[in-house]
């Protein structure tokens, strides 16, 4: 994974989003690049399981073409015998979208909006907990229960 680090400051709530700390406050380097979900992984906070179904959800999402594009798009021609040969780039998009809507369904109405945020729009679980108007720390555990459902979904191991 690319690492984009910067300096923030870091207050009660956690990183600020200002560009530079001001003076005499404590600070923390972040990655930028990392997403929510590998951040909650990488610090012990989600399971192995949760985290590949995360990820597989996150790769049918972006797979489908379900992110809002800013530009043409400039997928290469497909060449008959060569990568990807088995099924054309919209049978593949398809196939993703079909998997991502499976695994949303499966998730459940109450935990899908949750699941949407931190692991496609990649948004903090802060930022997720205020927008849905829950308590804090709430959306751990909410999202630790929506991921075991879409790790059933893709049967991933380790159940």
């Amino acid at each position: 994974m690319k690492r984009t680090l910067a300096e923030r400051e870091l207050s009660s709530e956690g990183p600020r989003h200002r560009q530079r700390p001001r003076r005499n406050r404590r600070s923390v380097t972040v990655n930028l690049a990392e997403s929510p979900l590998a951040w909650l992984y990488a610090r012990g906070h989600l399971a192995e399981r949760p985290f590949l179904a995360g990820e597989k959800l996150r790769a049918d999402f972006e797979q489908a073409g379900l992110a809002p594009s800013v530009t043409m798009r400039w997928d290469p021609v497909r060449l008959k015998g060569g990568p990807g040969a088995g099924a054309s780039p919209a049978e593949r998009q398809l196939a993703a979208k079909r998997r991502f809507d499976g695994a949303m369904a499966a998730a459940g109405a109450g935990l899908c909006d949750v699941l949407w945020r931190v692991v496609c729009a990649c948004e903090s679980l802060p930022h997720a907990e205020r927008a849905l108007d829950w308590p804090a720390r709430s959306g751990k555990l909410v999202l630790r229960l929506a991921l075991d459902r879409v790790a059933d979904f893709y049967r991933l191991p380790g159940a």
